[in-house]
């Protein structure tokens, strides 16, 4: 006879195209079910349409029915959702490891002695910039500041100063080998370049040459205004054996002047 059967899920008829008669030997019911299934994947039901995109583990096996086929899988899907949600779950609650910020190497602590000696010099706002061989000349110095505070008013770049010593420590004393005020000074005089009016305010610049020692730069400003001047290089002179200005090439070396006449282009 003609096997008509009807879809469970949506309700229409299928019509297998074969005749099919109960109680073939040596094949079972759930034989049956696949065969009509395949037949009627090329029908208009969607519901088979359906039935033929499932997994391939959905139609494996051997089993004793179709309802027995159809629980283990589900229970093995409802088994890999729980776990996914858990691993989820546990994922969006981990916090983030933050990277490690990078530390930079402490600044070596200022001896009491150098600031003792920067505060006898400058007053007890001074700030040490700078302490150890800075000349390259074997002797301990340190190079101290009064520092203007950046300000509303005070918003020029770079270190802003009204004073500067570089000190140096002989037998045991320190004495000022450089002295940057209103002009800048040696144990000589008044070093080359130096303005002729008096100064207020200096930009100071500094760096730490291995051969050359420390090295510094002058810029005078203009009340609270820059100046846009060239700086006024400064270093140790270790022909002379004390700190002095350099030419506009930053080469050579100028000589002092004992008064405020011409402090300006007295080449050594």
């Amino acid at each position: 006879m003609e096997l008509v059967r009807m879809c469970r899920r949506c309700g229409s008829a299928l019509h297998a195209g074969e005749k099919w008669e109960a109680g073939v030997s040596g094949e079972n019911h759930a034989w049956g079910v696949k065969f009509l299934m395949d037949k009627t994947s090329q029908s208009y039901c969607s519901c088979a349409n359906e039935a033929g995109s499932a997994p391939s583990f959905l139609e494996e096996g051997s089993g004793v029915g179709a309802p027995h086929r159809w629980r283990i899988p589900l229970k093995f899907s409802l088994s890999v959702l729980s776990l996914a949600i858990f691993l989820g779950g546990c994922g969006a609650d981990a916090p983030k490891a933050s990277p490690q910020a990078e530390t930079k190497p402490a600044e070596p602590a200022v001896p009491e002695e150098i600031q003792l000696a920067a505060k006898a010099l400058l007053g007890s706002e001074s700030q040490v910039l700078a302490f150890g061989d800075l000349a390259k000349n074997g002797k301990q110095e340190f190079l101290v500041a009064n520092v203007v505070p950046k300000t509303p008013t005070n918003n020029l770049p770079g270190t802003i100063v009204t004073r500067v010593v570089v000190a140096e420590n002989t037998d045991g004393k320190w004495a000022e080998v450089l002295r940057c005020d209103e002009h800048l000074k040696n144990q000589k005089g008044f070093l080359g370049l130096t303005p002729l009016v008096q100064v207020t305010g200096w930009r100071l610049q500094y760096e730490q040459n291995d051969e050359k020692g420390l090295q510094l730069y002058f810029t005078p400003l203009k009340g609270t205004t820059d100046s846009h001047v060239l700086p006024i290089g400064v270093r140790w002179n270790p022909a002379t054996k004390r700190y002095q200005s350099l030419d506009r090439t930053y080469e050579h070396f100028l000589l002092e002047s004992p008064s405020m006449q011409d402090p300006r282009s007295t080449l050594r």
